[in-house]
């Protein structure tokens, strides 16, 4: 079986790992998955440093935490952004693919519809030529 490559494999086949990465990371914080789940974590971090059925290890307000999450901010931003920029040159590619696919159409239709006028002509000339003969036959018949 022959399987044709597409725009996307080949642009899939040329990242590199950390690009591969990059974009599951950021797929991964962009989800609903990862927001409940962070959530969760945020939720029982602060209960049991209010409850204190454990050792404090993070006090209201909770600099720890602030600190945490300033880090992620830190790194996630950047990993968003490189994201994001091959999403961009993937639309590109993929719009320049679908230009040439409606040039590539836009030929195979005009070549189309010059054999459609090529065989109408040559059936209006045989129905001409058809008209003739009879009316030939005719007018020499009588």
């Amino acid at each position: 079986m022959n399987i044709r490559k597409t725009w996307h494999d080949y642009h899939f086949e040329s990242l590199g790992f950390g690009e591969r990465l990059a974009d599951k990371v950021a797929t991964g914080m962009g989800s609903w998955r990862f927001i409940i789940i962070q959530t969760i974590i945020v939720g029982v971090w602060m209960a049991l440093n209010i409850v204190g059925y454990i050792k404090h290890w993070d006090k209201y307000p909770f600099i720890l935490l602030n600190l945490v999450f300033s880090t992620q901010a830190a790194y996630a931003a950047p990993i968003i952004m490189m994201a994001q920029n091959r999403q961009s040159e993937r639309d590109r590619v993929q719009a320049h693919a679908d230009y040439q696919t409606n040039i590539d159409s836009k030929r195979e239709i005009e070549n189309l519809q010059i054999m459609l006028s090529k065989i109408e002509l040559e059936k209006l000339d045989a129905i001409i030529t058809t008209l003739q003969e009879i009316k030939a036959g005719r007018t020499g018949s009588v």
